[in-house]
């Protein structure tokens, strides 16, 4: 029986992340993980976020973007280009080169780091003495290691919708939605949430017809609403996505004349017939097969793993992170948590805030936020001020052909300190880490608005709006 210091069980962000991490330290470390790759014939590591989530989400939204800005944009930069033609499967066979470039980096890094990689769905046997066994099933074939230290980083998967079965033909979850090779005429969207969002705008791109259906009154209710609404009317108006809220799915068929939704908003019977339906409706956490009940690992209400703030369950020795426990479900959240993890193992005390998370929705123009809404605030009776400014008289954003959106910068009213920062516009997933970082280091407002931004650059925005949180904006 092989024994080790930790043992991980998921090669996700986090999982993959702690195991490195442990190795680093210097702890013998094995990192167990059942993922396949899109064929089902090898491993693949990665998790959700790297083959069906993040990465070739990511891949699609800029192959739609190009194919959307050779049909719009590039006349007007004297670009002719002609008759312009798209193939999906080209487009799908692109983002598969991109996953299995990087599930391949992770079996490099693990080599790398000397951490040992296991095939199989892993479940915790129990203890031997101040060990934790862990059985690994690897399609019927059985194993058992030993670990003082087991990570649970199981992550997550789609929340299921009891009106419909996902057959990944016509009624997709993430991983359907990832793999179309042809364009679906109508295409309808169940859920306005970051897949929802994303998916629905690289389909229409493309040229499907898309309507989406989601049953929050409000657009984006996390995001700072002024964002979201401006997001909302970008959308709707200016890209032709139909989104409806307030929605109440009342039945759903899927049958040789497709996917036919029923359903009421604002009190009227609708019926939309689609030729793909994708439902992205949330996420719900992954504990199946870890045999919790059997060992006593304690969930709560919401089927998530029970941690302290420093990720220990209920079980000595037992940590879980990522989208198993409670907090934000963000790939990069579930990595600081493998490290943290890993670090207080070897008795460092690291430090994980999570007010200070980003969070990206890769749309154009992109939604990016940190830190406090004006909403939250407002509730929270806390005096704030705010700064705004547009990136419509930004050259660097006129020069790219992206001049709309909008940052906020949102700072206590007596100290200064900054609260929160909002975005939409280009390029603002990268634009937020300056208002992480600036939160991290408990900046005012004003040390934004005095240091230097090179020019032009996109991130002028975000240092005249921190301008105008102290009514002195240059620029507006």
């Amino acid at each position: 029986m092989s024994q080790f210091d930790v043992a991980v069980i998921g090669a996700g962000p986090g999982g993959y992340i702690a195991a490195i991490r442990a190795a680093q330290l210097g702890f013998k470390t094995v990192c167990i993980d059942a993922g396949v790759n899109k064929t089902g014939d090898a491993p693949a590591l990665g998790g959700t976020c790297l083959n069906v989530g993040c990465i070739p989400s990511k891949a699609l939204l800029q192959s739609s973007e190009h194919f959307h800005a050779a049909q719009h944009d590039f006349a007007e930069h004297g670009i002719t280009v002609g008759d312009v033609k798209f193939d999906a499967a080209k487009m799908i066979e692109r983002k598969d080169g991109i996953v299995t470039k990087l599930t391949g980096g992770i079996k490099f890094l693990f080599q790398k780091n000397k951490v040992e990689s296991l095939f199989g769905k892993g479940s915790l046997k129990g203890r031997n003495g101040d060990v934790w066994q862990v059985e690994v099933d690897n399609k019927g074939e059985k194993s058992v290691v030993e670990a003082k230290h087991v990570i649970i980083a199981t992550g997550s998967v789609p929340r299921p919708l009891p009106l419909i079965d996902i057959d990944n033909v016509n009624v997709l979850d993430n991983e359907g939605a990832l793999n179309l090779t042809e364009v679906p005429k109508k295409l309808g969207v169940i859920g306005s949430g970051v897949i929802g969002l994303e998916m629905g705008s690289v389909w229409k791109r493309v040229g499907s017809e898309v309507t989406i259906l989601e049953a929050m009154p409000n657009f984006l209710a996390a995001a700072d609403q002024q964002i979201a609404k401006e997001a909302f009317k970008v959308f709707t108006k200016e890209q032709d996505l139909a989104i409806e809220l307030g929605v109440k799915i009342n039945e759903i068929k899927n049958d040789k004349n497709g996917v036919t939704v029923s359903y009421e908003v604002g009190g009227a019977a609708k019926t939309e017939t689609f030729d793909k339906l994708i439902v992205s409706i949330g996420r719900i956490p992954n504990t199946e097969g870890l045999n919790a009940e059997g060992v006593g690992l304690e969930k709560d209400e919401r089927g998530f793993i029970k941690v302290d703030g420093e990720c220990r369950t209920n079980l000595p020795n037992v940590w879980a992170i990522g989208d198993v426990v409670r907090g934000p479900m963000l790939a990069h959240k579930a990595s600081d948590e493998g490290v943290a993890v890993a670090e207080r193992i070897a008795g460092q005390k690291p430090h994980l805030d999570f007010n200070t998370i980003p969070f990206v929705i890769y749309t154009d123009p992109e939604i990016a936020w940190v830190g406090k809404t004006e909403e939250q605030l407002k509730a929270e009776g806390v005096e704030y001020k705010k700064g705004t400014s547009g990136f419509a008289a930004n050259g660097r954003a006129l020069g790219l052909g992206k001049a709309k959106g909008t940052v906020k910068v949102l700072a206590c009213a007596k100290t200064d300190r900054v609260l929160g920062v909002h975005m939409i516009g280009p390029m603002v997933s990268e634009l937020v880490a300056e208002g992480v970082m600036s939160m991290e280091f408990s900046a005012s407002s004003e040390d934004i608005a005095r240091i230097v931004h090179a020019h032009p650059t996109l991130s002028e925005v975000l240092h005249e709006a921190a301008l105008a949180a102290d009514k002195r904006a240059l620029h507006g």
